[in-house]
């Protein structure tokens, strides 16, 4: 099959006109993906004459693919590129190794005037080429090392235009490959950093022109992949430098931070200072009559700004890139200054949004209405100071151990000032999920009661906001003292409602992003928080919501997690009902109601024998043979008993009650009434019918059942019996009625018997006795003897 296809698209190739090959394109490139088995196999061993074929077939197939590439018309070249990067995919090493001069046509169809999706075709599959001839040393020597060069200045000769005269580049306005050039250096940088080092320089500039940019010029996923390139630049340094070059440009970029902040608080007098000596020195000084900016450059080199919008802008995209330099691999081990980067949101958390003008001390110079533009702008700076925070606990985890409670305390600071931004929730939220599994177990009951607002405004912000429609008692009142006039102004349509339910939803907009980080925190709340710890309001509350959010994963943390009972209080309540109730289908949720399998009594083990334990063994087989002797001597058996006990005669159950007690799982020796050894055997004694008292309720249905229960309607499975062993007659039986055959109840292993001593009657069976089963000592203690005797 691969063959017919193989020769079919060659034939399709060589027949059709070009103009009409762009419509059958796609087909061709799927016809020649099944192909794959014969483009790939080794020219030295196609011997066959089958092979032959084949071998002229992929040689009159990359005959027309290098043909189509240098085609004049651009049906040809699109088509031509598009089935170079199938047969190259599909062919792998046997046709990489041959296709050198496919690379040059490629690159060579960048510099010609064609369609923006033939060239952005054209520097897909150059990248694919270069991608599959890594993992060859030899085709990496013979055709990436030479071609990669031209490449990249093709592709920058796209967005950019140098001069001769300077080393850098300048962008092109609104060019249409910047996000796909930027992808591909990107991809490229970290496998060939020696080629790609003499154009650092020139990639460097348009990056900062990229990130430096204060209007929107770009979209966010170009100035993303600007910063990721920003970073993966010092893969291009010297030998042994890479890591001093990532450490330099993380300095950098806080330096460029700081020196913004500087123009951007100039309005406040700070009361902020740093632990970094160089600064500590005074800010440039700055015109106050002039508008706030920076004319530039600063120590990252990038361009001015004006403006207080576009300064926060800068400030951001700079916290962004910072952010940035903990998510992006590297080519060595380097050294985080987290000092400095704490440093840095300290000052940036220790500016909050003022509740009374008077809790702030203002810039005089400065006028008010910049002042309140940087209120309104400062949730958007705390955010992204939550963000680099999170950045660095996700990179770091426990080794951020030693400073996660300072990075606590700017959050909780900036929190209790700002928790009406939706941002600034957001992101506390993520924090806090990041921070309470390092700090959550060793945390103290001061620091949970720091955090008891967050956890508060968690669970408001997972349920819908209530409004209450009705007019309440007091506002009838108050409504009462007040004139017409002012009366006019109650609001009409609460009074239409006043029949349905007190609190009715609001239709207000969802977000689902503060959703998702609360749902996500709450779990972590209950499983890494001291349980004792959360006051018991706030963890009904917890309840709650995670009830009424119908959130798994809390319900699951809250029912593992259970609030310890308290002296004074009783035992906090489970939710495992309202859990099973929402999630009865899931497997976490079964094996949490129902954790225990079948008790296994006994398992193989390596051999595959059975351990079976001896005494247990030859138990079984006395209770099978004295089951048969008792139920063909007697009758007497009980097998199972049933829900109300039977009524048996006054003489029969004081034979059963008195020489087979029921079992106790706690025994005591003051259970078994020994009868008087005085008393005559026909007439019992007042002593033993004052004892027989509590045994009464056998003698009220004494009529309606027989003496003995017939065994037929037992099951022998549920049996209650044991070895049917013959013992004293006891005191109470009389000299008329038959001697039936005291039945020691059956006890488990863990529970002892307190069966009376047994005495053998009958030979046969007490030998049976004596050789299989000790005997039980179950004589009255020595206190039961010295009151008798007394």
């Amino acid at each position: 099959m691969a063959t017919t296809s193989l020769r079919a698209v060659t034939h399709r190739l060589t027949t059709t006109p070009v103009q009409q090959l762009p419509p059958i394109a796609s087909f061709l490139a799927t016809s020649l993906s099944d192909c794959g088995e014969l483009l790939s196999a080794p020219q030295n061993q196609k011997t066959g004459k089958s092979d032959s074929d084949n071998a002229v077939q992929i040689h009159k197939l990359k005959t027309r693919l290098g043909s189509l590439l240098q085609d004049r018309s651009f049906e040809g070249r699109w088509t031509g590129v598009v089935l170079v990067k199938a047969t190259v995919e599909a062919g792998q090493w046997e046709v990489l190794r041959g296709c050198e001069p496919l690379v040059r046509s490629l690159i060579g169809i960048l510099a010609k005037p064609d369609p923006v999706t033939t060239k952005k075709m054209c520097i897909i599959t150059l990248t694919r080429i270069f991608h599959l001839t890594y993992q060859y040393p030899t085709l990496v020597r013979e055709i990436t090392t030479p071609s990669l060069p031209g490449f990249i200045t093709s592709i920058l000769n796209l967005v950019s235009v140098k001069p001769s005269s300077e080393p850098i580049r300048k962008l092109r306005p609104s060019t249409p490959f910047l996000e796909i050039v930027l992808h591909v250096i990107l991809e490229l940088i970290a496998r060939h950093p020696t080629t790609f080092r003499p154009f650092s320089a020139q990639i460097h500039s348009l990056l900062q022109a990229i990130i430096g940019s204060t209007s929107p010029t770009y979209p966010e996923p170009v100035v993303e992949l600007a910063q990721r390139l920003f970073i993966s630049l010092h893969n291009c340094a010297p030998k042994n430098t890479a890591g001093d070059e990532w450490r330099n440009a993380t300095l950098l970029t806080i330096s460029s931070i700081h020196r913004t902040s500087d123009y951007v608080f100039r309005s406040i007098i700070e009361q902020w200072e740093s632990v970094d000596p160089n600064l500590r020195q005074a800010a440039a000084p700055q015109d106050y009559t002039q508008e706030v900016g920076d004319d530039g450059p600063d120590p990252l080199g990038l361009s001015g700004w004006r403006g207080i919008h576009s300064g926060v802008d800068r400030i951001l995209v700079l916290l962004r890139l910072l952010s940035t330099f903990f998510s992006t691999p590297t080519a060595s081990a380097v050294s985080i200054p987290v000092g400095q980067i704490l440093d840095l949101t300290s000052r940036l958390t220790s500016v909050i949004v003022p509740k009374e003008s008077g809790d702030v001390q203002a810039n005089s110079q400065i006028s008010r209405e910049e002042r309140e533009s940087l209120w309104t702008e400062l949730p958007r700076i705390h955010a992204a100071c939550m963000k680099l925070l999170l950045g660095a606990m996700n990179a770091l985890e426990t080794g951020t151990m030693s400073v996660a409670q300072t990075i606590l305390e700017q959050a909780t600071w900036v929190f209790r000032a700002e928790k009406f931004s939706r941002q600034v929730r957001v992101s506390m939220y993520d924090l806090v999920r990041s921070l309470l599994p390092i700090v959550g177990p060793s945390m103290t009951k001061q620091n949970v009661s720091s955090l008891t607002d967050l956890f508060r405004t968690c669970c408001v912000d997972l349920l819908p906001s209530a409004d209450d429609t009705n007019p309440s008692a007091g506002s009838s009142t108050d409504a009462k003292g007040k004139s017409k006039a002012n009366q006019v102004t109650v609001n009409a349509d609460s009074f239409l409602n006043s029949g349905k339910q007190g609190r009715q939803v609001k239709q207000g907009p969802s977000f689902p992003e503060l959703k998702r980080a609360a749902s996500e925190l709450l779990p972590v709340i209950l499983t890494y928080v001291p349980t004792e710890l959360l006051v018991p309001s706030l963890r009904g509350e917890i309840d709650r919501t995670i009830i009424l959010a119908a959130n798994k994963n809390a319900m699951l943390s809250s029912v593992l997690s259970p609030h310890p009972a308290v002296r004074g209080r009783g035992a906090g309540s489970s939710i495992i009902p309202f859990l099973a109730r929402a999630y009865a289908d899931e497997m976490e949720v079964e094996s949490l109601i129902k954790p225990r399998m079948p008790v296994l009594m006994s398992t193989p083990d390596i051999n595959g024998n059975v351990a079976v334990d001896e005494d247990e063994d030859e138990d079984e087989d006395m209770s099978g043979s004295a089951y048969q002797q008792t139920t063909q001597s007697t009758g007497f058996l009980r097998t199972s008993p049933p829900p109300a006990a039977p009524a048996l005669s006054t003489q029969t159950a004081s034979v059963e009650t008195s020489q087979a007690p029921a079992p106790s799982p706690s025994l005591n020796k003051r259970v078994y009434e020994e009868p008087t050894p005085q008393a005559p055997v026909a007439q019992p004694t007042e002593k033993k019918e004052d004892a027989q008292v509590k045994r009464a309720r056998f003698e009220k249905d004494t009529t309606a059942a027989p003496t003995q229960p017939s065994l037929e309607k037992e099951s022998p499975a549920t049996s209650t019996g044991t070895p049917a062993i013959p013992v004293e007659q006891s005191s109470v039986t009389t000299a008329s009625a038959p001697q039936p055959v005291q039945t020691a109840t059956s006890f488990p292993k863990s529970v002892p018997a307190t069966t009376p001593n047994v005495k053998a009657s009958a030979a046969g069976e007490a030998e049976e006795s004596d050789d299989e089963m000790p005997t039980l000592n179950m004589e009255p203690d020595t206190d039961d003897d010295e009151e008798m005797d007394g």
